[in-house]
């Protein structure tokens, strides 16, 4: 293939120099030595006073030499002959040539290129005859990009908020880097490395370090990238991946989204031999087969360990599994001040503040934040990114866009400033409930309003108390609703299903029913896998304490609220007039201190259409345990 390469790059080379020679020498020929063309009228004239003492005729070309000897030339019209019969009178002596025809490498192109074509053709003939073969099988070639001396230029110090993770992936690059220091105590490093993680934690960036930080040749390829319509494709670039790997070892395979070809056996449709499933084969029989892949590393990402196939996964292929969790809060500071390392800060800029304020943000939630602040930045002209615009990007990334063109009506408004308002003073009130961040009436993405709630700190389990009073939270809009207007909507509805699926998982999977006990009850089909069993009785037990539940929480609720109605006037007032209420200012529209007069609700409001819309955000949805 190189071969051909070069050899096309020369002829076109040649074909170059041969065009300019060309154009030069028709660009010389045809302008620099062309005559002044005088008009034929002077001619005439010239003629007539027997001025013109020879002249030659070429086609409508006349060139001619006055008795001064000074040369001219001119051009017939055609048509008109009496001018040959004026020279003729004044015994002018006259030339005639045939017309000139067309230039030389026109002539040799006409007389050469039918020649030339039919050369071409039967060269090109033979070449696929030859290389048929090879160009057939190589449709079943690795697609893997290959990596020795160009790298990419990423290193483990672009990578933060895996501290541990950054650890263990480092052994493998000093074994590569020193092998000595590890066999001489009969170490092994591990054959297979596999990434696991939520979408966005940095499995690829990590795999990007590696390579930066290797001082050998790195392999990448997706896993789809082995998968074809056609039978044994992709087995066959499973093979032609690892002989690549063996004549570049000690060496590094990145398999990126492994899943694609690493799932179960036995799951697909077509039964246990499918496509998919002699890829898998393949694969199992590269890592860890008769024939020793010594010298060859391979690591994989995936964010579903949990479909990968079990003889994937055991030692001697895969010997290690990293989980790459989302960040702390140290980590998400580290990574913000990566990410912001090229960016100018304006000095109020706090990236503890911001970093205390995302939990649950990925790192590429954050680098997202950070080019949302520097484009709303740039749009407002700062020169420099500045705390307001980190806070905007902030709330763009996890509550969606403004929508100030559109137009609520007053009832709107009004339903919406005590549904918020109910939200808010509810986890106010309760002790276990995520601290209120800010509140907003104004639409944004698919919400009519929204109450924000950020953790004071990283959550990683969650107490039955702290899931009772999430519950009455998003409780607390629905039922401001119906105490202070007199009436309910269907803004409620994402927040009574978002309730209604945490009190089952707290009853079916949680085991925090007292009647159900400590059991976990499979109640759909996951990923293929078999339902467990359950009897009717079972179910309509479940049904029962979830409905047990939900109405406690709900009359719990009302009561904390029917109790503090001057509160949940104060703060719907507050709204109503400023919108958007953060910080220190929920607090005082609480205490009344934002307004000096509450507004009359309105009685017998009505439902309005707005299901899906008015929702609650509450931890934006980045709590694994309660979204999974």
């Amino acid at each position: 293939m190189n071969k051909f390469k070069e050899i096309g790059k020369n002829v076109a080379l040649w074909l170059a120099i041969a065009l300019m020679i060309i154009l030069a020498f028709n660009f010389f020929n045809s302008n620099s030595f062309k005559r002044p063309v005088e008009p034929f009228s002077t001619f005439v004239t010239q003629v007539e006073k027997g001025e013109v003492k020879k002249v030659v005729i070429q086609g409508q070309k006349i060139v001619g030499v006055t008795k001064n000897g000074e040369t001219f030339e001119t051009y017939l019209p055609p048509g008109y002959n009496e001018i040959v019969k004026k020279m003729t009178n004044k015994g002018v002596e006259i030339v005639v040539k045939p017309e000139e025809g067309s230039p030389w490498y026109i002539t040799v192109l006409v007389s050469w290129l039918p020649m030339i074509f039919l050369i071409l053709l039967w060269l090109s003939m033979m070449r696929q005859m030859s290389a048929g073969s090879s160009k057939a099988l190589s449709f079943a070639k690795s697609r893997a990009k290959i990596f020795i001396d160009n790298k990419p230029k990423v290193t483990f110090k672009d990578v933060a908020g895996i501290e541990e993770v950054k650890e263990e992936v480092a052994e493998i690059v000093d074994f590569l880097r020193n092998p000595k220091k590890y066999q001489q105590l009969g170490g092994r490093i591990p054959k297979g490395v596999l990434l696991a993680g939520a979408p966005g934690t940095g499995k690829t960036l990590l795999a990007k370090a590696i390579a930066g930080e290797a001082n050998v040749p790195f392999l990448s390829v997706s896993g789809s990238e082995f998968v074809e319509m056609f039978v044994g494709v992709g087995a066959s670039r499973v093979r032609d991946l690892f002989e690549q790997a063996k004549k570049h070892a000690p060496c590094i395979v990145f398999i990126d989204e492994i899943d694609a070809v690493g799932r179960k056996r036995g799951a697909g449709i077509s039964g246990g031999h499918d496509e998919r499933e002699q890829t898998l084969n393949q694969l199992l029989v590269e890592m860890d087969g008769f024939e020793s892949s010594d010298g060859i590393i391979v690591i994989a990402a995936t964010n579903r360990p949990d479909i990968l196939d079990p003889a994937l996964l055991r030692p001697g292929r895969f010997d290690r599994q990293i989980y790459v969790p989302l960040p702390d809060v140290r980590g998400r500071y580290e990574i913000l001040k990566i990410h912001t390392k090229n960016k100018p800060l304006a000095e109020d800029v706090d990236l503890e503040v911001i970093a205390r304020s995302t939990p649950g943000f990925s790192g590429a939630d954050l680098a997202n934040i950070v080019n949302e602040a520097a484009l709303i930045a740039a749009r407002k002209n700062h020169g420099k990114i500045t705390m307001e615009d980190f806070e905007e990007a902030k709330d763009k990334v996890t509550m969606g866009i403004e929508r100030r063109s559109m137009v609520l009506s007053e009832q709107e408004k009004i339903t919406t400033a005590y549904h918020e308002a109910g939200h808010a003073l509810v986890a106010k009130l309760l002790p276990n409930a995520d601290k209120v961040h800010k509140v907003t009436i104004i639409p944004r993405g698919r919400a009519l309003g929204v109450t924000q709630q950020l953790p004071e700190e990283d959550r990683y389990t969650y107490t039955k108390e702290y899931l009772l009073d999430r519950l009455a939270v998003l409780f607390g809009g629905r039922v401001a609703e119906e105490l202070a207007l007199g009436t309910i909507s269907t803004g409620a509805g994402n927040d009574i299903e978002r309730a209604t699926e945490i009190a089952r998982k707290m009853v079916a999977e949680w085991g925090m029913s007292e009647k159900i006990g400590p059991l976990s009850v499979k109640l759909k089909e996951q990923f293929g896998e078999p339902v467990e069993f359950v009897s009717e009785e079972m179910r309509k037990l479940i049904d029962r304490e979830v409905k047990r539940i939900i109405t406690e929480t709900y009359n719990r609720t009302k009561e904390i609220l029917s109790q503090n109605m001057d509160k949940l006037e104060n703060l719907a007032k507050a709204l109503l007039e400023r919108e958007t209420l953060t910080g220190d200012e929920i607090d005082r529209a609480i205490r009344g201190e934002l307004s000096e007069t509450p507004k009359e609700p309105p009685k017998g409001g009505g439902s309005l259409n707005t299901e899906g819309k008015q929702k609650d955000i509450g931890n934006l949805g980045l709590n694994p345990q309660l979204e999974a």
